[in-house]
């Protein structure tokens, strides 16, 4: 994620219809923590991704194991052409 990228997260948790402890919850943030990344305080860069993930991409990070995370780093690494191969062909499935 770029620096020069600012989430708004107030706005995507509004437009989710979700109140702030369901919203930050899901991401391991305390509502009250959430409530002050909503009032302006700097978001640090691991939540920030954490709420893209889960709130824009929509990965349930409940699914996610650590060696599914080792296969992908892996293969990025050793046939990265494979990897953006895969990717491709992954976005292109239709969703269950």
């Amino acid at each position: 994620m770029k620096t020069a990228e600012k989430i708004d997260a107030r706005e995507i948790r509004r437009k989710l219809g979700m109140n702030q402890s369901q919203f930050w919850s899901s991401i391991g943030v305390t509502q009250s923590g959430g409530s002050r990344y909503e009032s302006g305080r700097s978001m640090p860069r691991p939540v920030q991704a954490l709420l893209r993930l889960v709130h824009i991409e929509g990965v349930d990070i409940n699914k996610i194991r650590r060696e599914d995370y080792e296969v992908i780093e892996y293969l990025k690494a050793s046939d990265p052409e494979l990897f953006k191969s895969l990717k491709k062909q992954a976005r292109a499935k239709p969703r269950k």
